[in-house]
């Protein structure tokens, strides 16, 4: 009987110190140690965020948090000073000689802000598509900084623009995770729809050629240039119509097709007729592109005849039933036909129509 009670001792014995043991563990595991680094997503730093194992006081406010999306550092003896004000101690500090505080942000760049004001107001009262729109902002937008939880989308809820003064006013909504109520930004500033233009890069004068290097391509207002833009390609190996300053847009109305023949040119009169050919020296008494119909003095017989031009410094007079076609430059009349046809054609020639020369 004595013996039964003795075990009965003992094992309670063992199961007690099995016990303290095991608190002894736990207490050790539980006891609240400090975070070399810190992040936080609102403007408080608790308890919980500085140390493991807070417990109770985990919630409790200790610190302002640093500006959205900045870090900032605290010594440890002042974060120890601050947690024994709530009665938080034996805290271990893990050798450590301060703390760094990191607030998260959302950040929204400038380009992106430019973006989505774009796409609100693109079609809006006579404007054109997003990519075409200029913006400028009453307010300098830098990149902005919202609270973490600001997660959602820019939703525009508000759009005006008025096309008189060019005034936009767009608002939009950021849905929050923390909060029923969406975050709410406005922008107000000016739009203009522009066009890539080709402009150039110095003073042409008129009937001068456009060279690749005299256009650069610009984007413009679109009120300013107007509807009449000739693309850089269309614009590159025309002649100017008129004198064009640099800086200046080029538009369809001041380009033509370049002369190939000039007034006062000396250029090949091609005479061709059904199997015959004949090439005479004559001189431009005006210019004209290809196609053009210009007169032009046979200096063989001092008259004054009209012709197609061509090609550069050729002009074709046709006998009946025959097309143009172009022929190499000659030095002196030539001719693929006897004589005697050469003679025929020469007179043909001679009794075309004589015109005037135009007035300048």
């Amino acid at each position: 009987m004595m013996f039964r009670s003795l075990s009965l001792a003992f094992a309670l014995l063992a199961a007690t110190s099995a016990t303290a043991s095991a608190q002894s563990r736990d207490d050790m595991i539980a006891a609240p140690a400090l975070r070399a680094h810190v992040t936080v997503s609102g403007d408080l730093v608790r308890i919980g965020d500085v140390i493991d194992n807070a417990g109770s006081a985990a919630q409790i406010a200790i610190y302002r948090a640093p500006d959205l999306g900045t870090t900032g550092t605290l010594p440890v003896d002042r974060v120890l000073a601050a947690l024994r004000a709530h009665q938080v101690i034996g805290v271990v500090t893990r050798n450590l000689q301060e703390i760094s505080i990191t607030r998260l942000a959302r950040t929204l760049e400038s380009k992106d802000i430019e973006a989505s004001i774009a796409r609100a107001l693109q079609h809006k009262n006579g404007l054109g598509d997003a990519a075409n729109l200029s913006l400028t902002f009453d307010r300098d937008v830098q990149n902005l900084r919202l609270e973490a939880s600001n997660t959602g989308a820019m939703q525009a809820v508000a759009t005006r623009f008025d096309p008189r003064s060019n005034r936009y006013d767009v608002t939009f909504e950021i849905a929050n995770e923390s909060t029923a109520a969406p975050t709410k930004l406005r922008f107000t500033g000016t739009a203009i729809e522009t066009v890539e233009a080709a402009v150039l890069a110095r003073g042409v004068e008129r009937n001068e050629v456009i060279k690749s290097s005299d256009v650069v391509v610009e984007r413009r207002p679109k009120a300013e240039v107007g509807n009449d833009l000739a693309a850089r390609d269309r614009a590159v190996g025309m002649q100017a119509r008129k004198q064009l300053r640099v800086g200046q847009a080029l538009k369809t109305a001041d380009l033509a097709r370049p002369d190939l023949v000039q007034k006062d040119q000396a250029v090949v009169l091609i005479y061709q007729a059904v199997g015959l050919h004949l090439t005479i020296r004559g001189k431009a008494l005006e210019g004209g592109t290809e196609g053009d119909v210009v007169s032009v003095m046979n200096l063989q017989s001092k008259r004054i005849v009209t012709g197609v031009v061509i090609g550069r410094g050729q002009v074709s007079i046709t006998g009946p039933a025959q097309q143009p076609s172009r022929a190499p430059e000659v030095s002196d009349a030539t001719s693929s036909i006897q004589s005697s046809q050469a003679a025929t054609l020469v007179a043909i020639a001679n009794a075309a129509s004589t015109v005037s020369p135009k007035a300048e």
